[in-house]
């Protein structure tokens, strides 16, 4: 589908890529990795031909599309959200437009036999074939699913997109995205502004996707579920390893041990090529083969192996006095912005060495509640006490907002110091790849990465024996996350987190907070646990909002049901494109429920020979609640063509 040859950028001279080769294929689902700054996002910007500006072609094979996630949004103002992804389907919505009046031509003309009402015919045949192949019959049923997906109701979709944060319209321009289907489809940090239920939605879709996906990320079990191909950008090259990212881990393990024994082999010939090169070039008659042996050295392209072992990295949150057994406790809390309530009536005891991640949808009251106990948030309704001898190390999501803009990264780690930890400054930002010059930037130029790392840093310099952390992990890249996690896991005080990373909470978290329709609720249980239970709750609640949606708002955007004449014979059909949506829907659940049926019949025929395993007892339950939820909607769907 699209071919890279001899690709190669770089800047005052010191090139970011250099000779790259790659071929994207249909099926290919790409996962970029590297450390920040390795060119990842610009190597998206290359292939999607906002940069232009390099050596070596892109070439794409026939009339290939491609879609781009982009991080700047350019909404039209008074859009409702309905209306904002129907944008998606622009020669789709063309067509229509066509359509519509060439149907109001001929319902206006009576030349019947004219060659130029013929001429309508044929376009209308033509139109009605095109929007048929495309399935622009079916987009309403698409953006539903894909807009329920990516966590809006369906009380949302008239809603105005001024209204939503920067977070939720990123989603909408996502939902456009996913909805074009593209041939090939860049997506730069498509999680970001996701919550859980909304990522693992995502990685499902993706899994499914019909068309090339090239993938920044750095969440590593999106990564691994979504992706079939790995390209490690290192050294101003792209290594491709035809794997997901778990099994690119061991391929890059073997190739690494094999990179280091080379590098051992280049460093002694390069120490011996010197030594020959100290002990001739005084002497005048080996002065020649002195010269010949440094331009030979100057010509060696030295090998470079990435220390990526956290394990090495040794960091310790420093541990302050032992508080008392209850460290928060909360009565009937609630918070409002203005006539906004987030959350209210919530009650909870966190107890000394709890470990809890706050979970659930952005906009629910997560970082609220985490800035209340923080004490940066000192208006609320209800009462919250704090323990005998709690000392709190806050993180903010919000790095720029808690750094001092002219400060370098050095004394702003220094000043975080006390007089026990000071000596170790130097040590601590090293482990957190602040190494060398690095260490004199200002805070002010510092990428979101860098600041969440500094930020990181301090908070291993002052002892606490409670931690408050608000999205930790954004934009850090893996082995930071991993770096993090280790001193997380090595923390023996109190833990609460809010993240949407799946892999950073398994092991570090044993009870979830989950936040939802301005409740909080308490689950017992780690990640994997909560999401069993979540992914059953939200195919339900899916399908109750769907009911709603269809219940309540008879047509979307759509007042009249447009008709579509097909003229056969002399005589006009009338046929509703509503209700031919609905009997598409019907097929589709009819053929779900007739498989679904089989795999039922299946397993009880399984039971009958062998007892059966708790693992398959759980695949059929789950199969007889989908089929239940096939059956309601198929029930729902007859009763609208009566």
């Amino acid at each position: 589908m699209l071919s890279v040859q001899g690709l190669g950028l770089h800047h005052s001279g010191t090139y970011l890529f250099q000779n790259v080769n790659f071929t994207i294929k249909k099926d290919d689902k790409i996962g970029l990795v590297g450390k920040n700054g390795a060119g990842k996002s610009t190597l998206l910007k290359m292939l999607s031909g906002e940069i232009n500006f390099y050596e070596g072609n892109v070439v794409p094979e026939g009339n290939i599309t491609i879609g781009f996630l982009k991080q700047d949004l350019d909404f039209v103002k008074g859009r409702t959200v309905w209306a904002e992804t129907m944008q998606a389907f622009e020669q789709i919505n063309a067509w229509k437009n066509e359509l519509e009046e060439v149907n109001h031509q001929m319902a206006t003309r009576t030349d019947y036999e004219s060659d130029s009402y013929t001429d309508l015919i044929n376009k209308m045949t033509e139109l009605n074939d095109l929007l048929m192949n495309h399935d622009a019959y079916n987009l309403e049923g698409d953006m539903e699913k894909v807009l329920f997906g990516l966590g809006f109701k369906a009380d949302d979709f008239q809603k105005i997109t001024d209204e939503f944060s920067g977070g939720w319209r990123m989603r909408i321009e996502l939902a456009k995205l996913l909805l074009q289907k593209n041939d090939i489809m860049l997506l730069d940090e498509p999680t970001n502004h996701l919550d859980m239920e909304s990522i693992m939605w995502l990685e499902n879709f993706l899994k499914d996707y019909p068309g090339a996906i090239v993938l920044v990320s750095h969440d590593k079990q999106f990564m691994t579920a979504v992706c079939n191909r790995t390209f490690d950008i290192n050294n101003k090259k792209v290594d491709d390893y035809k794997a997901n990212y778990s099994k690119y881990l061991v391929m890059r393990e073997d190739r690494r041990e094999k990179l280091i024994q080379a590098k051992k082999n280049q460093d002694a010939e390069i120490k011996q090529m010197e030594d020959n090169i100290n002990k001739f070039r005084a002497s005048a008659t080996k002065a020649s083969f002195a010269q010949s042996l440094i331009k030979k050295l100057d010509k060696i392209e030295r090998i470079e192996v990435d220390n990526e072992d956290v394990s090495k990295f040794n960091i310790r949150f420093v541990q302050s006095v032992v508080p008392g057994k209850v460290i928060f406790e909360a009565q009937k809390l609630g918070k409002a912005y203005g006539e906004k309530q987030i959350f209210d009536d919530v009650d909870f005891i966190v107890q000394r060495g709890d470990r809890i991640a706050l979970l659930g949808q952005n906009g629910q009251g997560k970082t609220t509640l985490a800035k209340i106990l923080a004490g940066d948030i000192k208006d609320y309704s209800g009462t919250w006490n704090l323990g005998h001898n709690v000392n709190i190390g806050y993180f903010a999501q919000n790095q720029e907002e808690v750094l001092t803009p002219n400060k370098t990264v050095q004394e702003e780690a220094e000043d975080a110091a006390t007089e026990e930890t000071r000596p170790r400054v130097r040590d601590l930002l090293g482990s957190f790849l602040f190494q060398g010059e690095a260490v004199n930037k200002k805070t002010k130029v510092l990428s979101g990465g860098e600041r969440n790392r500094l930020a990181l840093c301090k908070l291993l310099l002052r002892p606490f024996n409670t931690l408050i952390m608000d999205e930790p992990t954004n934009h850090l890249d893996i082995q930071s996350k991993e770096i993090i996690k280790l001193a997380l896991q090595k923390f023996e005080g109190t833990l609460i987190v809010i993240s949407h990373d799946r892999e950073f909470l398994q092991g570090l978290c044993d009870k979830i907070y989950e936040f939802r329709d301005g409740k909080m609720k308490e689950f017992l249980g780690d990640i994997n646990e909560y999401l069993e239970f979540r992914q059953k709750e939200s195919i339900r609640e899916i399908s109750a909002e769907k009911a709603k949606l269809h219940s309540e708002v008879p047509k979307v955007e759509e007042k009249k049901v447009e008709e579509i004449s097909v003229s056969n014979n002399q005589s006009n059909v009338i046929v509703s494109k509503e209700q031919k949506n609905i009997q598409n829907k019907l097929k589709k659940v009819e053929d779900k429920i007739t498989e679904l049926e089989t795999k039922v019949e299946e397993f009880e025929a399984s039971f009958t020979k062998e007892n059966p395993s708790e693992e398959t007892l759980e695949q059929y339950n789950k199969t007889k609640e989908d089929l239940d939820l096939a059956l309601q909607e198929w029930e729902y769907l007859g009763s609208q063509l009566n």
